[in-house]
């Protein structure tokens, strides 16, 4: 039962180099997701997923390296949790270095315009934007005004606004079908169907 024990809880490795390995490789995978662009984060293709699952196996043996014990993979988790908290921090105190590790939005739909060259940057498809649009309830592209790539990955939309005229015309339209249903209810009979 001893060697169990032991196989568990005495580490492999250095305590200095369990605490080291996590770090390294946060640094890294940090620095390897900024280079490879917003879509990365978000916006997954099967490809995207195979490579993010595969890097973080890839990356395990680094974190690891020859402990397999519960305390070593114990203090693995926290260096992780505790940089990437003293990270978060750090950056929400210094903004201008907060937007240079994030990057900044990129406008893909500029007054209903699709910005192409945007989309290549990004390497967004049309079929992509597309399905992001009507993720967020657009039938298609033509109805919105602005589309924006966060920082964070995410793809925000803002729809078109109807301009006064057509304002004016659909409530015409709502008050003859107030007056056709008023006037069918004081002939007595149903009012017609809407078309």
């Amino acid at each position: 039962m001893h060697e169990i024990w032991k196989d568990m809880f005495v580490l492999a490795v250095p305590i200095l180099e369990k605490i080291l390995r996590p770090i390294c490789v946060y640094v890294f995978l940090i620095v390897g997701l900024r280079l490879s662009g917003k879509r990365e984060l978000v916006q997954l293709n099967p490809f995207d997923l195979v490579v993010l699952l595969t890097l973080s196996n890839t990356v395990q043996n680094a974190i690891i390296g020859e402990d397999n014990t519960v305390t070593g993979g114990i203090i693995g988790a926290t260096s992780l949790l505790i940089v990437n908290y003293l990270v978060v921090r750090f950056l929400y105190k210094h903004r201008s270095l907060d937007q240079f590790v994030e990057g900044r939005s990129d406008v893909l739909i500029e007054d209903g315009k699709v910005k192409t060259q945007h989309l290549r940057k990004e390497l967004i498809t049309m079929a992509q934007l597309e399905a992001a649009a009507r993720k967020q309830g657009f039938d298609s592209l033509s109805e919105v005004q602005q589309c924006v790539l966060e920082p964070g990955g995410t793809i925000s939309f803002i729809g078109k606004k109807p301009d006064t005229d057509e304002l004016r015309h659909q409530a015409m339209l709502k008050r003859m079908d107030e007056l056709v249903a008023e006037i069918a209810k004081l002939r007595g009979s149903q009012p017609p169907l809407k078309a």
